[in-house]
């Protein structure tokens, strides 16, 4: 349920979630890529002691 909330949701994860689905992959093998993506996310956040960067917003700023 947290992949189909962050799909809706993250910018980011929707726009992995349309380009793998316009390669033509399966879309549970992409929901299942992007849990595995927020169980990283998690993990690293509490390994490293800091707050979760949107890389996303970073990305769109240096863009502007």
């Amino acid at each position: 349920m947290c992949a189909i909330c962050a799909l809706q949701t993250d910018p980011e994860i929707k726009d992995f979630f349309n380009s793998r689905i316009e390669k033509g992959k399966h879309k549970m093998s992409t929901i299942n890529i992007i849990r595995n993506k927020l169980v990283a996310r998690a993990f690293a956040v509490v390994r490293r002691k800091t707050p979760y960067v949107v890389k996303y917003e970073i990305d769109t700023l240096e863009v502007m």
